[in-house]
């Protein structure tokens, strides 16, 4: 089984995608063979997993306040 990341294009009125020939050809597909495919959209992993915050202060600001605090106790 071959992992790949293509382009869907419009293909009339439908949508296609196309299999490169370097993966056709390792995996011996040829014209008119059923193949199967697992369909996934692209996301982004970090932002599904962490999700996306947003702050007034930028990161360094941040901690060269948090450094602050810590130190000047």
């Amino acid at each position: 089984m071959e992992g790949m990341k293509t382009k869907v294009r419009r293909w009339g009125r439908s949508l296609g995608i196309v299999i490169p020939r370097d993966v056709a050809e390792k995996e011996k597909i040829k014209a008119n063979d059923s193949v199967e495919i697992l369909i996934r959209k692209k996301s982004d992993a970090l932002k599904e997993t962490f999700g996306s915050l947003k702050f007034g202060k930028s990161t360094k600001k941040m901690l060269d306040q948090t450094d602050e605090e810590l130190w000047n106790d």
